[in-house]
């Protein structure tokens, strides 16, 4: 009877330094990859935030620019008075009213449509700024969406409609001057709206302010249908005034 025997050959195994030494270099390369992926998706969400605030910033110029083209005629009955000032955290507020009145068969005064808007005076905790409300009233109104009293319509709702603003200014235009008060029975020839979001820092003088790159401007004309003055130069002029131009440039050579 034969007898069979079975050889085992001993397989190669890993030591336990060398099992220590690639979890140490897995962890290594696990932490850069994380850390990479944090970085990249904090700038991701700091861009977003980013373009969210500035589309918000439009979104808020465009209702303004809209109300004052909207109520805002040539003809008589129309005004704009704005206000601006420091609250009480020091930032920058305003607020900015826009009427339009007629008179009834006994010459008293009425209010067509009134929209006020102003940023709040008292910081809000919530959103670490202020808030910006629009009031709307009037006889006029196109917003009735229920079917209540007259009386009820005309009285004046202030509706938040963003918060967490550090910079909120309004100017008037007259001739080349810009001015933070106008309470003027006139119309300026334009509105300047300044609106910021952006962290604001401590000026010299005490008050909170945002650097100039992180303001949103927008100059909204008053009177687009005015009649503008044109130097209507002729030909032969623009010929002559070349030509002069040339013989002055030949005598200085």
């Amino acid at each position: 009877m034969k007898r069979v025997f079975k050889t085992y050959r001993e397989l190669p195994g890993f030591s336990l330094a060398e099992v220590l030494a690639a979890l140490t270099i897995s962890s290594m390369v696990l932490v850069a990859v994380l850390g990479i992926y944090g970085r990249a998706e904090h700038s991701a969400s700091a861009v977003i935030t980013k373009l969210d605030s500035s589309r918000l910033v439009y979104e808020v110029l465009q209702r303004i620019a809209e109300d004052l083209d909207e109520i805002i005629t040539t003809s008589s009955g129309t005004e704009i008075t704005l206000e601006n000032k420091i609250s009480t955290r020091g930032y920058q507020t305003a607020q900015l009213i826009i009427r339009k009145v007629f008179y009834d068969n006994q010459n008293q005064e009425k209010v067509f449509e009134r929209v006020v808007w102003q940023a709040s005076s008292d910081y809000d905790n919530d959103s670490a700024g202020l808030v910006l409300y629009r009031g709307h009233s009037g006889i006029g109104l196109e917003d009735k969406l229920l079917d209540e009293q007259k009386e009820k319509w005309q009285r004046e709702l202030f509706v938040p409609i963003c918060s967490g603003i550090t910079f909120f200014k309004i100017q008037a235009v007259k001739a080349d001057n810009f001015q933070d008060k106008w309470s003027s029975n006139s119309l300026p020839a334009a509105i300047i709206v300044t609106l910021s979001f952006a962290e604001p820092f401590k000026a010299v003088t005490g008050e909170l302010d945002v650097t100039d790159s992180e303001k949103i401007t927008r100059t909204i004309a008053i009177d687009r249908t005015r009649k503008i003055q044109f130097n209507i130069v002729r030909k032969d002029d623009k010929e002559q005034t070349n030509e002069e131009q040339t013989n002055e440039e030949q005598k200085s050579n």
